[in-house]
């Protein structure tokens, strides 16, 4: 009996079982596997697939169409975090154990699926601290005079991150987006921006490894950060994520953050990269 994908009807998502059948995770069974080169892929197609049926059962709960409520929606939308959290994470471990070049694909799939990892916690207010939250003022009905910035918290603890904001002539700070500059129409410099947080959410990466970075603060950074990137690189209003052709490293960019991002997770929950996943 081969390696195969473990995913029935009512399950979210899907995982790994060895030739006994067990449940075994994606690195771990590449070390037991004949062409462990042809797993990733496969796991990728399979990501793939279960994007569509979530987004097909759960649209309405991760959209914000309605709110969970029952003790069921929970579960579910509890399940679809964790569950796109591991499987990230695995695939990430996979191709790094490889030494496997992350393809656009996978940055796509990958940003997808962290797309609805984090509209799942925000339905369930399980989001991590976005970066300066409780400083920004409420803008009022109306326009905000002031210059947009890539605001960082603090410059001698990188790991706490940065987010855009708008600088205003009084002084106030109000929030901004990386989506609200690329279809702003004032003059903004739409390619430096672009730029700007790249750099940012690569740097921010980047400090995953610092030991002194607090878990719960830089999984928050680097959700924000990321998720900022996400949203404003889909196709129309759809969670298909979009990678420009002349960066096709940005690929890499997000499947890194991602993974950085379930791994400072997996620090404040010991369970989440753990097996099996739950089946209805």
């Amino acid at each position: 009996m081969r390696p195969s994908i473990a995913q029935d009807e009512d399950q979210i998502g899907f995982f790994w079982r060895d030739e006994n059948g067990a449940p075994v995770k994606l690195p771990d069974l590449m070390l037991l596997d004949d062409e462990p080169e042809r797993l990733p892929p496969t796991h990728l197609s399979a990501m793939d697939d279960a994007l569509i049926d979530v987004a097909g059962r759960f649209g309405e709960l991760l959209g914000g169409g309605r709110p969970v409520e029952t003790v069921e929606d929970q579960r579910n939308v509890r399940d679809v975090h964790r569950v796109f959290d591991r499987l990230t994470a695995e695939y990430a471990m996979a191709i790094d154990a490889l030494g496997l070049p992350i393809e656009v694909r996978a940055g796509q799939i990958v940003g997808t699926a962290q797309i609805f990892a984090i509209s799942a916690r925000m339905a369930l207010g399980m989001a991590g601290p976005s970066p300066l939250a409780g400083t920004l003022a409420d803008p009022a009905i109306g326009v905000v005079a002031g210059r947009g910035q890539l605001h960082v918290v603090d410059p001698d603890a990188a790991w706490r991150g940065c987010r855009w904001v708008v600088q205003s002539e009084q002084g106030q700070r109000f929030p901004l987006t990386l989506s609200m500059l690329l279809f702003d129409s004032s003059g903004v410099n739409k390619e430096a921006a672009v730029a700007e947080h790249r750099e940012a959410l690569r740097a921010l990466t980047a400090t995953a490894s610092d030991p002194d970075a607090d878990p719960t603060v830089l999984a928050g950074a680097l959700e924000w950060l990321l998720y900022d990137w996400l949203m404003a690189n889909r196709e129309g209003d759809t969670a298909e994520v979009k990678i420009a052709k002349d960066h096709p490293d940005d690929a890499d960019m997000i499947v890194n953050a991602a993974a950085a991002g379930v791994r400072a997770r997996a620090q404040l929950d010991s369970s989440l990269l753990g097996l099996p996943v739950r089946t209805s």
